[in-house]
């Protein structure tokens, strides 16, 4: 397991997305993001790396499905101060979620 802050992205409006990912940048957090969330942070000259490198599994349904994944949810409910849990992410190489932003339709 690594050491890296990581922040999980995923917002339909995406007012003010930018600036938050700039904080997040500067705090040294690694962004990955979703679709158009992850476009605007690009085209905002910042780092961020799309789920799906991370999951294998494109986004279907019209982009509606693309966080369900267990190397989402693994990252995100991983209990730390666990050793089951950080020898079951060492296993499956998940990198857990420090951060998650999101809101919904």
């Amino acid at each position: 397991m690594t050491n890296v802050k990581q922040a999980l992205i995923s917002v339909y409006d995406k007012t003010g997305v930018v600036e938050l990912a700039r904080a997040l940048a500067r705090a040294g957090f690694r962004m990955v993001s979703t679709g158009g969330t992850a476009r605007a942070i690009r085209e905002a000259g910042l780092s961020v790396t799309n789920l799906q490198t991370i999951t294998g599994f494109p986004e279907i349904l019209a982009g509606r499905v693309k966080t369900l994944h267990p190397r989402v949810f693994g990252g995100i409910l991983a209990r730390r101060d666990r050793d089951e849990d950080r020898q079951a992410m060492a296993d499956h190489d998940l990198v857990p979620f420090d951060l998650v932003v999101v809101n919904l339709y």
